[in-house]
């Protein structure tokens, strides 16, 4: 039976262009973590509204808040890894574990009927970045 593992294993100077786009493109996922979840930080009731949540509801403005501090500490720590001058693998896989989780947090909120059906693209967009993350970091752990 062939070996399937190449199909995760790292690139070589062929796939090096992948890599390196995977890398811009996750340097623009942390970009855009980090100001998303300041935004979500400081103006919970804003972005609750753009996800058709209770606005009106202030524990959950508060609890909202809460999650776009956290967006802003996995963004920051996905920007500086991939910004470090030496290969830092585990924080890209703890950043894409918090993609993917957010990205199954907001579904099932959607399903529950506590976000409008607008937020899975949020839900969409995170599980593309994780799987992104995944890839990279699959790439350079070795």
């Amino acid at each position: 039976m062939a070996d399937h593992g190449d199909v995760l294993r790292a690139p070589g100077a062929a796939g090096a262009g992948a890599l390196t786009l995977a890398r811009r493109a996750l340097l623009a996922i942390a970009a855009l973590t980090v100001a998303s979840g300041a935004t979500q930080l400081v103006a919970p009731r804003l972005v609750l509204r753009v996800v058709g949540g209770d606005v009106g509801n202030a524990s959950a403005a508060h609890f909202f808040g809460i999650v776009g501090m956290f967006m802003v500490l996995f963004g920051g720590l996905l920007w500086q890894a991939l910004r470090a001058p030496v290969s830092m693998p585990v924080p890209v896989f703890w950043a894409a574990l918090q993609k993917l989780g957010a990205s199954a947090a907001v579904a099932l909120g959607v399903s529950r009927g506590l976000f409008s059906p607008l937020a899975l693209g949020v839900a969409g967009f995170d599980l593309l970045s994780g799987v992104v993350a995944l890839w990279y970091w699959n790439a350079v752990r070795r």
